[in-house]
């Protein structure tokens, strides 16, 4: 009795990763500059909603800046 190998899938594309690494450097540190920002404004006296507001706001500013410095 001989065994034949295991069938093989159809021929499908091969699927890069969900996110470039660099991709998730920039989102990463993106969520850091946004923590930061709304831990400071809210560790100055700063209410809850400004802090996020602040911290919202300066993670998404600071995405495509840190897009182009991070190569």
């Amino acid at each position: 009795m001989s065994s034949s190998p295991a069938p093989t899938p159809p021929n499908r594309p091969e699927r890069g990763p969900f996110l470039t690494v660099h991709t998730a450097l920039v989102l990463l540190t993106a969520a850091v500059v946004g923590l930061v920002m709304g831990g400071l404004i809210f560790v100055g006296g700063g209410t809850a909603a400004e802090a996020a507001f602040t911290g919202l706001t300066a993670g998404g500013v600071s995405v495509p800046v840190l897009r182009g410095l991070i190569g």
